[in-house]
């Protein structure tokens, strides 16, 4: 059977990606949807009007990977698509940012994503896909933001290497690489700090960036970047000094807490 695996699929990029996926990939037979939130997950699967399982499962529990294992054997699927959208940030400095928020960000955005991925791979073959959601964090170190974007930065780094190791398999990765997106992500990210101003103007709708990352996932991309802010801060990270990126941020943070 031809599944689509979706992490965060109760909310967010998640949620959208299972929709963008219905609307453009009718070979997807059955959904595996995994979030925390059993009841938002029922509405998608009423949204979606497809074959669906449900798994309200914290991917950062000690036992997850080995029961996202089990299933994996009894079911044997066809995983043609895999999409790795969960995850979360906090913003404030590393200091001040509880041990436990910031080691349960790297459970998350980086553990459970790479244990994922490496349970999956026997049971995607030629033409599988695989999409993790990265960041624009990825590109550029981020202070007051700093284990979010280093996890992203991980991600993008495993996404690209992942992708060589399997050319010729016919399967292939893409890491997504948004800058702000209207989710409830900084609902949460917020619980601890401020974003900072400049981050409202390329605000993204997650609608048109799941597009966007679906179409490059099947176009072979191995990243996804949606909006010309974006493109240019990708730019910019790889040919400005990181001194001078750290202090632009340090201005702009400095502006932003002054207003």
């Amino acid at each position: 059977m031809n599944v689509a695996i979706i992490t965060g699929a109760s909310s967010g990029m998640g949620r959208r990606m299972a929709i963008e996926i219905k609307k453009q990939i009718p070979n997807v037979q059955e959904y595996w949807l995994l979030g925390r939130r059993k009841e938002r997950l029922k509405v998608l699967k009423r949204t979606l009007r497809k074959p669906c399982r449900l798994f309200d499962e914290d991917l950062t529990s000690n036992d997850f990977l080995s029961k996202y294992k089990k299933l994996l054997s009894n079911e044997k699927p066809n995983i043609v698509f895999l999409v790795n959208a969960a995850g979360f940030g906090k913003i404030g400095n590393i200091r001040d940012l509880s041990l436990k928020d910031q080691l349960s960000m790297i459970d998350l955005n980086v553990r459970a994503l790479t244990g994922i991925c490496k349970l999956s791979l026997p049971y995607m073959s030629d033409n599988s896909r695989i999409i993790n959601f990265a960041s624009s964090a990825a590109f550029l170190p981020q202070p007051a933001f700093a284990v979010y974007a280093a996890g992203k930065s991980y991600v993008l780094s495993f996404s690209r290497s992942l992708n060589e190791e399997l050319r010729g398999t016919g399967c292939h990765v893409t890491a997504i690489c948004p800058g702000p997106v209207k989710t409830e992500f900084f609902d949460i990210a917020e619980t601890t700090g401020k974003i900072p101003f400049y981050k409202y103007l390329f605000m993204a709708n997650p609608k048109k960036v799941c597009r966007k990352a679906l179409i490059d996932s099947i176009n072979k991309a191995d990243i996804s970047v949606y909006g010309m802010g974006m493109k240019m801060v990708m730019i910019l990270s790889k040919i400005t000094p990181v001194p001078l990126i750290l202090m632009a941020l340090r201005a702009m943070n400095h502006i932003s807490k002054s207003k």
